[in-house]
């Protein structure tokens, strides 16, 4: 029973590290420790020429409205390129930002759906941007995100610029809709870590990076992850800009945001695997330390779940601390499951949907684990239905 015991209260560490603990040391260190500098802090001294990289397939539907959008940044248009790079699309797409040709916009269309990555490999020796802006083309950005993303890169150690994806609406931010829990403390992780050293990969919707730092990557490579860690590698840090802001309505079934969470976790984990030298703290300090917290922990989480549960079963029959966990774990799992049916105003209401998103993004944890050793991939992309 010791050993049951003993995997008992490890598991409810790990779990506990993984969403709380972590944050709580990146906030204490803030506090007692020697941070870096906010990033972003000061004026535009220097405006690159930036080339924004809008990926598409089959975005008949908002493709003009994202080019509209770009075209509005406060941001100079002779300092601007825009390309729409198009990845087999079917419909109207392509011949949408054909007609924005006048106003300086790019098409590279390439054929035969060969994947948002292999389509990047293939456009990026063709932009003019010393800074590559990649963005999608269902997101529309805050009118002054574009400077607040490239304002960063004042610090010759940074390497990668993230902004933030809010749902709801464009027009103004105080009308999107406010961050769930697990958004919140995601955001706040990454401006903790960037402050320390870098941020853990990038919002695909809005993040920058120094052209030259690119490197081809294989089809599969999930680009705003594989890009950030392939930056790490080369010695440059990564930071989080708050200031830069993108908008995407909020969309689609619950389903498909879920094998949306599978297909993203399965990229990710192999992308851990295929760069997992940047785990060594002895030559990556750190970043490997704040690669590991923030992603190997979390997806290590299901396994411990079920460790946790499974053990407390075990051990309830002692009473005490056992009987009273294993009656709150049923607490909780019942509260996630009953999600749907609390009000969605009040205090009851974030607790249970905190609850069930917790549950949902474990089990789609878990999913990708299972597809990643089926060796699935998920080389190509389908819109979200709108």
């Amino acid at each position: 029973m010791i050993a049951i015991a003993a995997t008992f209260w490890a598991s409810l560490l790990a779990i506990s590290y993984a969403y709380v603990g972590y944050p709580a040391i990146l906030w204490l260190v803030s506090r007692f420790g020697k941070f870096r500098e906010m990033n972003g802090a000061g004026q535009d001294t220097h405006l690159p020429f930036v080339t924004m990289i809008v990926s598409a397939f089959n975005e008949e539907k908002v493709i003009g409205e994202k080019i509209e959008n770009t075209l509005s940044l406060d941001y100079p248009s002779e300092l601007l390129e825009i390309v729409v790079v198009s990845d087999g699309s079917s419909d109207r797409t392509g011949r949408i930002a054909l007609e924005f040709a006048n106003r300086g916009v790019v098409l590279r269309h390439y054929e035969g759906r060969i994947g948002k990555t292999a389509c990047l490999n293939r456009t990026l020796p063709l932009t003019a941007g010393g800074i590559i802006v990649f963005s999608d083309a269902n997101s529309t950005y805050e009118k002054g995100a574009l400077r607040a993303l490239v304002r960063p890169f004042q610090d010759s150690t940074v390497g990668f610029v993230t902004g933030w994806t809010r749902y709801g609406s464009s027009e103004d931010i105080s009308t999107a809709d406010s961050l769930g829990l697990y958004s919140k403390l995601e955001l706040i992780t990454k401006d903790l870590e960037s402050r320390l050293g870098s941020c853990i990969g990038a919002d695909g919707a809005i993040f920058a990076i120094r052209k030259e730092l690119y490197l081809p990557l294989k089809d599969h490579d999930i680009n705003d992850f594989v890009i950030p860690l392939s930056i790490n590698l080369q010695g440059y840090r990564g930071v989080l800009q708050r200031e830069a802001i993108c908008f995407e309505q909020d969309a689609g079934s619950s389903k498909g945001e879920f094998y949306r969470q599978v297909r993203i976790t399965n990229r990710t984990i192999r992308a851990i695997v295929n760069y997992r030298q940047l785990l060594n703290p002895f030559k990556f300090g750190v970043f490997s330390l704040e690669l590991f917290s923030h992603k190997v922990c979390k997806f290590l989480v299901p396994p411990f779940m079920v460790a946790l549960f499974v053990t407390n079963l075990l051990l309830a029959e002692r009473g005490g601390v056992f009987l009273l966990a294993l009656i709150a774990q049923g607490i909780f799992y019942l509260v996630a499951s009953a999600s749907a049916l609390v009000s969605r105003t009040g205090l009851l209401s974030r607790i249970a949907e905190a609850a069930r998103t917790f549950v949902v993004v474990n089990a789609a944890i878990a999913l990708a684990w299972i597809k990643y050793f089926q060796g699935e991939t998920y080389t190509t992309w389908s819109p979200t239905k709108r």
